[in-house]
């Protein structure tokens, strides 16, 4: 009899508890609307919304390879599955041609779209809650402005029960800070605004910060380095690994051009991003880079090189009279004087040249990935409004073994530093992803 009570009331607590959990998850739909607003859009408005977009990077998340802008359907690797990007044109059917303004900035902000449905944080809701709503509303006037593309993501393939959305609700009492910017009085404007930029549309942290267990940002981690679709995105600020501490001039340059002689070139996702920014205001570039550079300086490297001394200073650099360079006997140093020598201490000035490697964050970061992926993929042209440098890749014609000798040689010889560890799991897994 005792027992039949306890069950009893571990029943009864299980229940009331089950029943309090799913009124917490539950988040009501938002009436359709019949169509796109009525009346002649607002173009200005529009117009900022889609210099907006294009800070918040949304196109290069929403569109899928080959598609047609902003219709969804790219796939997104995380630690716990494959998510598809939504069609975020005004699609009736399969974008949000039905979603009212209100609908729009509660996806935006809270991670719940339309019918309720919470969302996953590869939409980077947690950055974007900072949005205010002009802003919100401008993106809103933008999206709906453009035409709508019919096209359905395929299904998220993600394990029980991370496909059941409910449970999302959990990440987001954990995780989720529902704040509007606020900025700081004792800071000038520019400081500001490069803030709300990076902090908020910008989402800067979401690959240049460590996430935990759960997928969340370490918020006690920030800048200081993270992951991306198989790339290192490097830590900022006084985390930095760069051998050149960054300055807001160069950071300015990197953000608008792609590429900076003592920082090397913008590849893997943040390829993406600055040719982006590219086509934004530069008075917004700008003030990210002024915010980012108060983060702080890091110590650099007090030996490296930051303009070149001259030509015939190393034998690649002499022009037409250039000399054979010696072969070292290292096997990924003879590597290194056959198949990258002649651009990397040719000292040409970018884009035409390779950067000097001993100014190479690739080389001097605490993992080998973006090394690596530079060795296999190379620098493709880039496509966007950026004129960056270009590069072959050697994934064809350079064995794992080979990739593997040549990262070690650079590390040691150009940063100075000891050998990394698991530079050939680096090479199967970069393998794997191309």
């Amino acid at each position: 009899m005792k027992l039949r009570s306890v069950l009893l009331a571990l029943l009864v607590i299980g229940a009331i508890g089950g029943t309090a959990a799913l009124l917490y998850a539950w988040e009501s739909p938002i009436p359709p609307i019949d169509s796109r607003p009525a009346g002649a859009p607002d173009r200005a408005k529009a117009r900022r919304g889609a210099s907006l977009a294009l800070l918040g990077d949304c196109a290069t998340c929403h569109t899928a390879p080959g598609g047609l802008p902003y219709a969804g359907g790219l796939a997104m690797p995380t630690p716990f599955g494959t998510i598809y990007s939504t069609n975020i044109t005004p699609d009736p059917e399969t974008g949000i041609g039905r979603w009212s303004e209100a609908a729009f900035i509660r996806a935006l902000r809270s991670g719940v779209d339309r019918e309720g449905r919470h969302l996953y944080p590869a939409f980077p809701y947690d950055h974007f809650t900072r949005v205010s709503d002009d802003d919100a509303t401008a993106m809103y006037a933008f999206f709906m402005s453009i035409d709508p593309v019919r096209s359905s993501a395929p299904p998220n393939e993600l394990p029980f029960p991370l496909n059941v959305r409910l449970t999302l609700a959990g990440w987001k009492l954990m995780f989720l800070r529902q704040v509007r910017f606020v900025p700081d009085p004792s800071k000038n404007g520019k400081w500001n605004r490069g803030k709300y930029l990076v902090e908020g549309l910008g989402h800067c942290g979401a690959c240049h910060s460590p996430r935990n267990l759960l997928g969340a940002e370490e918020a006690s981690a920030s800048f200081e380095g993270g992951e991306a679709e198989g790339w290192r995105a490097y830590a900022l600020g006084r985390s930095s690994q760069s051998p050149v501490p960054w300055d807001e001039g160069a950071l300015t340059d990197y953000l608008t051009r792609g590429s900076h002689p003592q920082h090397g070139t913008a590849q893997g996702p943040m390829a993406n991003v600055v040719d982006n920014l590219s086509l934004v205001d530069p008075a917004d570039v700008g003030a990210m880079a002024h915010y980012l550079a108060s983060l702080g300086k890091s110590e650099g490297r007090k030996d490296v090189e930051t303009a070149p001394s001259g030509p015939g200073r190393l034998p690649q650099a002499a022009g037409i009279q250039a000399a054979a360079p010696s072969i070292p006997s290292d096997p990924g140093g003879a590597i290194y004087a056959a198949v990258c020598a002649s651009c990397h201490e040719g000292d040409r000035a970018l884009p035409l040249g390779g950067v000097r490697l001993g100014l190479s964050t690739a080389v001097a970061d605490e993992t080998p990935t973006n090394l690596v992926n530079l060795v296999l993929r190379g620098i493709p042209a880039s496509t966007g409004g950026s004129a960056r440098p270009i590069m072959p890749g050697f994934g064809d014609v350079l064995g794992d073994r080979q990739i593997s000798d040549l990262a070690s040689y650079l590390r040691t010889q150009f940063a100075g530093k000891s050998q990394w560890d698991g530079i050939a799991k680096a090479v199967a897994e970069a393998r794997g992803n191309r």
